[in-house]
């Protein structure tokens, strides 16, 4: 998953692909460089990060989609906000990812009817205050695998299919950034809602592209983490993640391509 930023505030590239033909170029560029769903953002959900009006998230994201919709690659939204989701939907999205995990009122109701994919993700807090203070958790894994399960639950509760959602154990969101962040990667399967022995479990979406728990570990800046947020997709990908979320696509598909050979070469 290629994230594609039209905000002047992002983290790591805010401001690059504000302007609308920059925002087209690097999505088309991504479904060149071999990327298989594109993420489009019009508001930043960094530490800290303001909301923005909803008018104006619309005229970021919308016209994106529209243009996009016949790029032969799947089209995500993240957004909470549930007027975002219906308008993307109706312009052409394939899922709508979450950082609430559908929790704003309304926001059910949007996508109930629609046919589209749902990524419910755990969020402590909210993005204003999310990293204010230490994060508080008795067991990290367990208690972001109960909120995603209650999340999941709920949806299946409205009517929409299991087989539309996937979750996110929210990287950095409301985590101490190196004891939950890692503990959350050392046991991702776990992170993932319980499901009958015989059914398929729910995709999980691993973005840690560029985060300050590679950051803190490396001690390099957002656009220096290239290589540390590698080796955080390949052992995402290890641990089994369905969707890994990422600003760099070229040389993260070069790594799943040298990982994928090697485990194909272990099933021989």
């Amino acid at each position: 998953m290629g994230i594609l930023n039209a905000t002047p505030d992002s983290f790591s590239d805010g401001g690059r692909y504000v302007a609308f033909d920059d925002a087209l170029r690097r999505a088309e560029q991504m479904v060149l460089d071999g990327v298989d769903i594109i993420d489009i953002g019009g508001e930043s959900t960094r530490p800290g990060a303001p909301p923005v009006p909803l008018d104006e998230e619309l005229e970021r994201v919308i016209p994106l989609i529209e243009r996009l919709k016949d790029a032969n690659v799947p089209l995500s939204i993240d957004t909470y906000k549930p007027e975002v989701m219906r308008h993307a939907i109706a312009a052409g999205a394939d899922l709508i990812n979450d950082i609430w995990g559908f929790r704003m009122p309304g926001a059910v109701d949007a996508v109930r009817e629609s046919d589209c994919g749902l990524c419910v993700m755990h969020m402590l807090g909210e993005p204003q205050t999310m990293q204010v203070g230490e994060p508080d958790y008795v067991d990290v894994v367990r208690e972001v695998r109960e909120f995603l399960a209650e999340r999941c639950a709920a949806l299946e509760a409205a009517g929409i299919a299991k087989a539309r959602i996937s979750v996110d154990p929210g990287f950095g969101f409301g985590k101490s950034v190196i004891e939950h962040n890692y503990a959350l990667l050392a046991h991702l399967p776990q992170t993932a809602p319980e499901v009958a022995q015989g059914v398929a479990p729910y995709p999980v979406l691993a973005g840690m592209s560029r985060k300050s728990m590679l950051g803190a570990l490396v001690n390099r800046p957002a656009p220096e983490r290239v290589a540390a947020s590698v080796a955080a997709a390949v052992c995402a990908a290890q641990k089994g993640a369905a969707i890994i979320r990422v600003h760099d696509v070229v040389p993260t598909v070069d790594a799943l391509k040298v990982w994928g050979a090697m485990r194909a070469a272990e099933r021989v």
